[in-house]
Order: C-alpha cells, then structure tokens, then sequence
C-alpha cells in the first residue's frame, strides 16, 4: 500500500499566481520559454538559461547557479511563501468543459524502489541525471509529477467536500485551460487522507518518469549519506500531483515521417493494402479520426485514408501487442520504412493531438514531412494493465492534457 504525507508548500500570493505559474520545462525549448516568461514567472528557475543573452547550455554550472539564485530571490521577494503548516492540496484542472480533481501530496521514496509506485515508460540514464541536479542543488521537488490511483470514493468526497469552499487559486491560463486551488487545512480531512491512502495498492506514473525517477534518486542519496537517518526526513518524500483514474483522459499522440523509404506514394499504398484495409476519403480539408482500435488515420499526398489493420496482423491477448502504437511500428515503420528505433530515428517525429489532427497536414503539406498517422488513444484501463503486468509500452504512448502548472506548489526538504 502506498504513503503519503502532507507539506508545508511553498507557493506564491494569490495576487501573484497567474505571473508565477508557468508550463512544464520540457514542453518549452529555451527560445518560447524567454518569449513566454514575465519577471516573475518560474521558468527562471526551471529553465534558468534564458536569462543569458545569448542563451546559455541548460546543462552548465552557471545554468544551475541561476536556478539556485532564482529560487532564493523569488523567496526573498515573496514571490513564494511558505505555508504556516503542512497541508495537502487539492488541484483541479478545466479543459473543454471537463474538469479532473487531483490532490498534491507527497509520495515516499520507498514506493517507487519497491514498485508500488508503477511506471509504463522506459527512463534514460541522461535525462534522470538531469533532473536529478535540478532536485540536489535545490533540495526542492520544484514541479510535481502526474499519478493515477484506482478512485476511492472516500477520497472523492473529501475532495468534494473541499472543492465547495472559495479556491485559493482560480485562473484561466493563456491556452484556454482552467486552473482551481484549495488548501485541505482541516486537521481531520488531514487525517482521513493520510489514512485512507495507506490503503490504497499503488499509483500510476502518468506523466513525469524522468522527474518521478530522479526525485526517489536523489530521496536514496540523501539517506545513504546521513549516518543519523530515521526515516522521517522530509528528503524521503516527492511531491505528486494524484488523481483518480476515472478523472483522465488520454488523448492521441501521433507521427509524421520524412520520408516514404524510396517509395511513390502509389507504391506505399499497395504496400499497405496487405495488411490494412486502406480506404481513400479523398478529402484534404476534412481531417479523418480514428474510429476505434486498430484503425488509423494517414494523410498522404493530399489525401487523408481510413487504415484498418487485417485480423491476424494484431494480438489482443498480449498488452503490448494489441496497442496500436505496436501495430502500427510493426507494420509500417519496421516492416515498410525500415525505422528500426523509433528513440533515435530522425526520420520520424511525434506530435501530441492537442495540437489536433490539421497540425498533420500542415506539416505534410509544407513538405517537411511524406507521411502523418493519426492513432485511436491508448485507455487507462490499457495503461494500468500494462503496468500491473510489468510490460513496458512503446515511446512516445501516452499524452495527457492539460499539463500540470508549476508553481502552484513547491516541496522543500
């Protein structure tokens, strides 16, 4: 059963929520977060190398000197305030009219070394690396993680009961997404949660391998080097951001490839055809979603096709095998176009579908990529399973939206 605890955050004044708040480091490179930070927002601390002129390596010592001066002076300038005590938080999220409540905890080290915390994603040395010098020079889970926990209608209520008071926070972010924040400061509810959770068999990593991976890390260094350890340091503690299954929404996350492997489009179609059922909608305004599993969408020369994979080219008994992110590697980007690695191929790229499906056009159209496939998105009950079962999916899955703000709260330890 998984652990929690509640922390005293840091976080900033109401009247400055909206100018500190800030999008995730890895969805910006450098240029957009310089265009898109104000004087005080975040990105100065989790993407320090914009206040260089010219930008300056992300992973240098004066970078990482930055972030540590920027934390400080936003503390100093009450840009960030610690919280009197240690509370938990509830978060929700609006996005087209649907709304997921989560609560921001903190998760223990201990459950992700022993599994309870579960990952459906492959991390890399480098990137845990990374975060990780983020996580040792701050002594601060700066941005949250995204878990997924089987909903427990005890937990819901709480929840309920909180979300009903005035939020702490509540703004509308330039892209259209609403952002809600109360503070769960009844000593009770407190309790409850605490509780509660201790039942609870397991989270999910939804989104933030590499930041979950580096924080229990940096939590296990930390203990192996105080001789006095006790197990009640707050350095064996992350901050998460967790939210019950039926709460989210994956949606699609597409490819777009340079290149057809030498074939004319006419002669990438009949390759296809041995394995799909391909139907040309014959439509280049009106883009074609998928309609189900194992049903793909393609934009080719103008034209968008309905792919339907052949019985037989698929395994619905395997949860890696019935994905159709599996089927589609297999068939197409091994079979017909020879990437082999879809990590390191430069001739293939990935596009979240909130960029929606006109963004594959787009980029067809203009001539910088051959070929765009749109896939029906992978479900929670999919996800779940498959890191139940141990299995590993393939890269680049999963996108969920909206992404987490950062800023909302920070766990100091």
């Amino acid at each position: 059963m998984v652990k929690i605890k509640p922390f005293a955050a840091l976080r900033p004044p109401r009247r400055f929520v909206q100018e500190v708040a800030a999008r995730p480091y890895d969805v910006l490179n450098s240029a957009e977060a310089k265009a898109e930070a104000g004087e005080k927002s975040l990105l100065h601390i989790t993407k320090p190398e914009i206040d260089f002129d010219p930008f300056i390596d992300e992973h240098s010592r004066e970078a990482y000197d930055k972030a540590v001066e920027n934390f400080r002076l936003w503390q100093e300038r009450g840009w960030l305030v610690r919280d009197p005590r240690e509370m938990y938080y509830v978060y929700a999220q609006t996005m087209e009219g649907r709304t997921q409540y989560g609560l921001v905890v903190c998760a223990h080290i201990e459950d992700y070394m022993s599994g309870k915390i579960k990952k459906h994603e492959l991390t890399r040395k480098d990137k845990e690396e990374d975060r990780m010098v983020h996580v040792r020079i701050q002594s601060a889970n700066i941005e949250p993680v995204f878990f997924a926990y089987p909903d427990v209608p005890r937990i819901n209520s709480i929840v309920e009961k909180v979300v009903s008071g005035p939020a702490e926070f509540d703004f509308t972010a330039t892209d259209g997404f609403g952002h809600h924040f109360w503070a769960v400061s009844d000593a009770e509810d407190i309790r409850l949660i605490t509780e509660i959770f201790a039942s609870v068999p397991a989270f999910y990593v939804a989104d933030g391998h590499h930041r979950t991976a580096a924080a229990a890390l940096v939590g296990a260094e930390r203990r192996a080097a105080n001789p006095n350890h006790t197990g009640e340091e707050e350095y064996n503690y992350f901050m998460a951001v967790v939210f019950p299954e039926s709460h989210l929404k994956i949606i699609d996350y597409n490819r777009v490839v340079k290149d057809l492997n030498g074939m004319a489009p006419e002669t990438f179609l009949q390759a296809l055809s041995r394995d799909f059922l391909v139907e040309c909608l014959c439509d280049r305004e009106t883009p074609y979603a998928p309609s189900g599993l194992h049903n793909f969408s393609m934009y080719l020369d103008g034209c968008w096709y309905s792919l339907s994979a052949r019985e037989g080219t698929y395994n619905d008994d395997d949860p890696i095998g019935t994905l159709d992110v599996t089927v589609l590697s297999s068939l197409v980007f091994d079979k017909l176009l020879e990437i082999k690695d879809l990590r390191t191929s430069r001739r293939i790229d990935f596009v979240g579908g909130i960029r929606g499906l006109g963004e594959l056009r787009k980029r067809v159209d203009s001539g910088e990529m051959a070929a765009a496939f749109a896939l029906y998105p992978v479900t929670m009950k999919q996800l779940t399973h498959i890191a139940d079962t141990g299995n590993i999916m393939p890269p680049k899955t999963t996108w969920f939206e909206p992404k987490l703000r950062s800023g909302l709260a920070i766990h100091t330890f």
